[in-house]
């Protein structure tokens, strides 16, 4: 995800799409240790992704 189509969104469908996030990247790291994934480098996207929307949410909390 991009940070234009971060900054896009309103800041509660942006605390929505980071919890979807993070649970989505958690259950992506336990099926990784079952069984390996086709494409590891997805658990890094994810992670930089869910960064991305904390960062921009700090950033909205501080501006209020």
């Amino acid at each position: 995800m991009k940070m234009n189509e971060i900054k896009g969104l309103e800041t509660k469908e942006l605390a929505e799409k980071l919890e979807t996030e993070v649970a989505k990247y958690n259950q992506m790291k336990l099926n990784h240790t079952i069984t390996p994934l086709e494409n590891p480098s997805q658990i890094k996207a994810a992670r930089r992704d869910i960064a991305r929307m904390k960062t921009e949410l700090r950033q909205r909390e501080l501006n209020k």
